[in-house]
């Protein structure tokens, strides 16, 4: 092979004159295309178009996945329309001339394949994906306030379709494979061995591109499309006001006036993501964004290994902790004070698996990973011992006694307290230092967040490892000092006073609520306490 290689990018030419184009970015544990990164793949495209290949393949040589989307980074840099005008139209420049190569061009690709991933397979003639569960394609621009900006808003709707690129881009959720399949994302699905060669094999044949169904087509005219226009709105206009989320509206209106059709369609696409940059939602989104980023990177390796949970309680949040963990692969034992208290909380954890594993062998695993155990059998092996049980100190403190001397060594204690302190509630423990805040959210399977407490005195092994596993769970972790309300409650807590002394004061119920919705509130304090009761609101 002939190899050329810069930063984040090899080109290697094999014996059939077939050009590799993979991207392994350094110092990453995923691909992201930032402006250096789509510079040096400009120039191998030159060299490409100087001294043509018989077909062009682009793939990726992390384990990870394809490429995870654009350096947000990036964007947190522009000031004004302007600069993300020009950020913007450079990636274009670069993907459209990867999809004006006059050979063919297919993407290979394997894990994941977001935002401006998906944007640079789009750009590629064929798609040819791996075949398992970890395959994920989508176009999650809009959850930043923006929309695809590398062609990805004309693109999509011509390989699958508008009402397929329109699930993808209002929604902003990723799909897996078999529907990606069923959307014309991809041309083939392969299992990991096959992957070169059946992206070898696509180039030879050489077949023609996919396009979008006729009907689809149909439904891009210009007579039809205000009609699909109007339907398009009035469904987003149910879930996200326009002054709060105008992302959505653009990526309509941007099809609306264009249809997917023409140069134009792209100038277009830049013009309003550079605009869409400056909003005071996209910036706000992007830092949220790059919070949750920062608390992803949390946690890290662990010395403790977090195979075996045991829950106490079985209510609401104790059993839907154990389902959760069941879900994510630990065994679970859960404990009540009998087994008619443990069986609801069974055969809700099953609608959880029946909902999220749809495959019968890993939901009967996941089955197979919890079970009840009222006798707390499981306490002496478990790796982590969470306790659910009612906001009461005296009984949580009389199960502590009760677990303690049962724990193994390196065992840890967690609570999953919303409102009491671990001071006081490890004031009776021999080893407080082993007892962690691990605060979930209801309802637990839809809650990213999971407050990891710690008070002055708990283990820096503890805490990490706390961290740790709720990484493993797929979770938030945000660490807290041990304070009233720990973090999430001491915010919430001033807004919903603040609300009740307006209701004392006159105000109309009705007006408060209004108030918070049109600030940009999902529900107004008033609908808050009534959802989420009065004796726990206080």
């Amino acid at each position: 092979m002939n190899d050329t290689a810069t930063g984040a990018w090899k080109l290697e030419r094999d014996a059939e004159a077939i050009a590799w184009l993979t991207i392994d970015k350094p110092g990453t544990s995923a691909n992201v295309l930032s402006s250096g990164v789509l510079g040096e793949l400009d120039g191998l495209l030159a060299a490409l178009e100087k001294d043509l290949p018989r077909g062009a393949v682009v793939i990726s040589a992390k384990k990870s996945g394809f490429v995870a989307g654009a350096d947000i980074k990036e964007f947190t840099g522009i000031t004004d329309a302007a600069s993300g005008y020009a950020l913007i139209r450079r990636g274009q420049q670069v993907l459209n001339r990867l999809a004006a190569l006059p050979c063919p061009s297919v993407a290979a690709i394997h894990g994941f394949a977001l935002g401006g991933g998906l944007e640079l397979a789009l750009a590629c003639r064929y798609r040819v994906a791996v075949a398992d569960e970890r395959l994920s394609l989508g176009l999650p621009e809009v959850l930043l306030g923006i929309h695809p900006g590398f062609g990805g808003t004309v693109r999509s709707v011509r390989v699958a379709g508008v009402r397929a690129a329109m699930e993808l881009m209002l929604s902003g959720k990723p799909v897996r494979a078999e529907k990606a399949l069923r959307l014309g994302l991809i041309d083939r699905l392969v299992p990991e061995a096959e992957l070169h060669r059946c992206a070898r094999e696509m180039l030879l044949r050489a077949s023609a591109p996919r396009r979008a169904p006729w009907p689809e087509r149909l439904l891009s005219s210009v007579p039809l499309r205000p009609l699909v226009r109007r339907s398009l709105t009035r469904e987003v206009a149910r879930r996200a006001p326009r002054e709060h989320y105008p992302a959505p509206y653009a990526i309509i209106d941007l099809w609306a006036r264009y249809g997917a059709h023409g140069p134009q369609a792209f100038e277009a696409e830049a013009r309003s993501i550079a605009h869409l940059f400056t909003t005071e939602s996209s910036r706000n989104l992007v830092r949220v964004f790059l919070l949750q980023d920062r608390l992803k990177s949390a946690g890290g390796k662990s010395a403790a290994e977090i195979r075996h949970v045991h829950v106490v309680g079985a209510g609401v949040m104790g059993g839907d902790i154990a389902a959760w963990s069941a879900l994510r692969g630990f065994r679970v034992t859960l404990q009540d004070r009998a087994l008619e208290y443990v069986q609801p909380a069974l055969a809700r954890a099953q609608e959880l698996f029946d909902k999220r594993l749809r495959e019968p062998a890993k939901n009967a695993a996941a089955r197979a990973r919890l079970s009840a155990d009222v006798a707390g059998e499981g306490v002496p092996d478990a790796d982590v011992v969470i306790e659910a049980i009612y906001e009461n100190l005296e009984a949580k403190q009389q199960l502590y006694a009760q677990l303690e001397p049962r724990l193994k060594p390196g065992a840890l204690l967690a609570t999953n307290t919303s409102s009491l302190m671990l001071e006081p509630l490890g004031a009776t423990l021999s080893r407080p230092q082993r007892l962690v805040g691990l605060h979930f959210f209801n309802p637990v399977p839809q809650m990213p967040l999971i407050e990891i407490v710690h008070a002055q005195h708990t283990d820096p092994a503890a805490l990490q490892a706390a961290t740790a596993f709720a990484r493993r769970l797929d979770k938030l972790p945000l660490p807290c000092r041990s304070a009233p309300g720990f973090m999430v409650n001491r915010v919430l807590t001033p807004y919903m006073h603040e609300a009740m002394l307006a209701a004392q004061e006159g105000v109309p119920l009705e007006v408060i609520d209004a108030a918070a919705v049109s600030f940009g509130m999902p529900v107004g304090p008033i609908e808050l306490t009534d959802i989420v009761g009065l004796d726990v609101a206080a």
